[in-house]
């Protein structure tokens, strides 16, 4: 159903939903894109809001739930909408099923750096240190002055036996986040 093609009750729901989520009423925001979806179960502005609504109540299988089906129904739409059902997957532990999310994530768009960082963590959970550090880098190109990736970066090179890589890594942080070189210094036990 194309922009033009929503019927006035559809944008009377999307307009109480907003108006609900600016004066903080999430249940009542919830309830609106409930009946949006009831109406329209495969419409991406109503799984997505319903998604990050449940999310932040605290009902992650129902928002992991809502994500998969945005993806499900629109799978080339956005690659937030993956970075987001990746996320949440991440988050619950459920890696062998976030890694995927955050691969297609990185194919719709290569330059999410949050989704490299994301895919990773995940990477470094499943012990897939090699792999780790090509997401890791390409995050470190991507965002180069956010000491995030560096210091995962850091950690996976010491847990590769590679410490050469890890003093590199803690001699660019002393450049423009002395405190992180610090850090890493103190946990590694390594000087630049």
């Amino acid at each position: 159903m194309s922009l033009r093609s929503k019927p006035l009750a559809y944008w009377g729901l999307k307009l109480r939903a907003i108006t609900e989520l600016v004066f903080g009423r999430h249940a009542a925001a919830e309830r609106s894109f409930d009946a949006m979806l009831a109406r329209w179960p495969a419409d991406p502005y109503a799984l997505a809001s319903r998604t990050m609504v449940r999310a932040q109540r605290g009902a992650v299988e129902a928002a992991i739930a809502d994500a998969q089906a945005l993806v499900a129904h629109h799978p080339a739409r956005s690659a937030a909408d993956w970075f987001n059902l990746a996320y949440l997957l991440e988050d619950a532990g459920r890696y062998d099923e976030a890694l995927p999310a955050f691969r297609r994530a990185v194919e719709l768009n290569p330059n999410l750096d949050r989704a490299w960082y994301g895919l990773g963590l995940t990477l470094i959970r499943l012990r897939r240190l090699d792999e780790a550090v090509e997401a890791l880098e390409r995050n470190t190109k991507l965002q180069p002055m956010s000491p995030y990736g560096w210091y995962q970066l850091a950690r996976v090179q010491l847990d590769r036996q590679q410490p050469d890589e890890t003093r590199k890594i803690i001699r660019h942080l002393q450049r423009f986040e002395p405190k992180v070189a610090a850090q890493l210094e103190r946990e590694t036990g390594l000087a630049p």
